[in-house]
């Protein structure tokens, strides 16, 4: 199990951009899937993004093509680059790491960070 930290959320305007880091601290972050998730007042924590140990990709549809996720194993860092933000995407945003399972679902995620709030406005 690793330990996460997230930065870069903030408030931004409709259309605008922003990116969020996570940092990993262990050694072993490189087999480790790291996921992005977010979760808005009173919903469900969703799935946003995530990146295996391998460099392949998952995407909600709700970001595709909006959202790119990356990691820089030598940094023990995953990012989240997000464009085109709308204020659907307002929550609190969550790095976490996985040690074996579905990329796309919550519960099967072993480590969490703290979380960083994005708020885009209209």
């Amino acid at each position: 199990q690793v330990q996460l930290v997230e930065s870069g959320g903030g408030l931004v305007q409709a259309g605008g951009s922003l990116r969020l880091s996570c940092a990993a601290s262990g050694r072993t972050f490189s087999s480790y899937t790291m996921g992005w998730f977010r979760q808005a007042p009173g919903k469900e924590r969703e799935f946003v993004a995530a990146i295996s140990w391998g460099g392949n990709t998952y995407y909600a549809n709700s970001v595709k093509g909006r959202f790119t996720i990356s990691r820089d194993n030598a940094k023990n860092t995953v990012y989240l680059q997000m464009n085109s933000l709308n204020p659907e995407d307002t929550a609190v945003y969550y790095c976490a790491a996985q040690i074996s399972g579905f990329p796309r679902r919550v519960r099967e995620y072993n480590a969490w960070g703290q979380g960083t709030q994005v708020t885009v406005s209209s």
